[in-house]
């Protein structure tokens, strides 16, 4: 199969690519430099030429706090940028995936979040993801929206990564205890990804590492599964937790970012794996001196 990769630099893209190469499709990988999908004439001009027949839409306005003084960069890129790659999959007829986040919804829910609640996003990067997900409903007739939390991988920076660093040379390290949610190993995520492209099940779907925690929860196994499987490190820091007020970010995070996997579940899809499982094998792949560089 033909697949196009936006955002072919980032955390998933680069996982993304290696995985679809791996297992022997023909892939073309773009990051901003090969095309920046805020320009619409590039995006038709490189999409309608190469046509694949599934395009991964990973290209993404992440910084959650930065959006807050800078809304028109966010829509730019997560809402018009979307069109674009929605309009121009749309004319050579390929599918679209599309990557979305937990920040479409306000976080006040009791329970899990399934697909289909209503969504109520609070900051500039979640509502301008969530008018993507509107877009691609509109202009896309072959779409999936997959909505993932808390996402990291060997590429870029992240939680697990910053922990890591923070756990050999501070003495403290504070950690909210009231926000939860699913940490998310971008390598599973692709390989379900790899799955859902292969069909036609079109529609919305919440993946993530099956099971929850807090951060700080998730910051006590980090350093926990580090100590056995990261050679060389040795834990500094005290890990203190803290309440989201005694944290304050510009932008709002959700309280409870827990999704539910329903459309997984209900089109007969493999579940990905339990979130501890995923940090044990990506603990495995670091080395020293990828937690160790800024």
């Amino acid at each position: 199969m033909k697949a196009l990769v936006t955002g072919a630099s980032g955390q998933l893209g680069r996982d993304m690519v290696l995985l679809l190469e791996k297992v022997g499709h023909t892939v073309l990988a773009c990051d901003r430099e090969q095309m920046d999908i805020t320009d619409q004439a590039k995006c038709h001009d490189i999409i309608s030429s190469f046509s694949p027949e599934v395009i991964i839409h990973c290209a993404a306005y992440t910084a959650v706090d930065a959006a807050e003084a800078d809304p028109d960069r966010a829509y730019l890129v997560n809402a018009a940028g979307t069109r674009n790659v929605a309009m121009a999959a749309e004319q050579v007829g390929s599918k679209l995936i599309y990557i979305s986040t937990d920040y479409v919804f306000d976080g006040n829910s009791e329970v899990p979040y399934v697909e289909y609640d209503n969504t109520n996003p609070q900051s500039v990067y979640g509502k301008s993801k969530r008018a993507g997900e509107l877009l691609i409903q509109s202009l896309s007739t072959k779409w999936f929206i997959v909505r993932t939390s808390w996402v990291y991988g060997h590429y870029g920076n992240n939680f697990v990564k910053t922990m890591l660093k923070l756990g050999q040379e501070k003495p403290k390290v504070q950690v909210v205890h009231d926000q939860k949610g699913s940490p998310t190993y971008t390598k599973d995520l692709a390989e379900f990804l790899l799955e859902l492209m292969a069909t036609e099940k079109y529609g919305i779907y919440h993946a993530s590492n099956s099971g929850w925690c807090t951060w700080y929860e998730f910051a006590q196994t980090i350093f926990e599964e580090a100590g056995r499987l990261v050679p060389g490190f040795s834990l500094h820091a005290e890990l203190e937790s803290c309440t989201t007020e005694q944290f304050q970010r510009p932008a709002p995070r959700p309280r409870n970012s827990i999704m539910e996997h329903l459309s997984i579940r209900t089109n007969g899809f493999n579940d990905l794996r339990p979130w501890r499982e995923g940090l044990q094998e990506f603990l495995r792949g670091v080395h020293n001196q990828t937690i160790t560089r800024p």
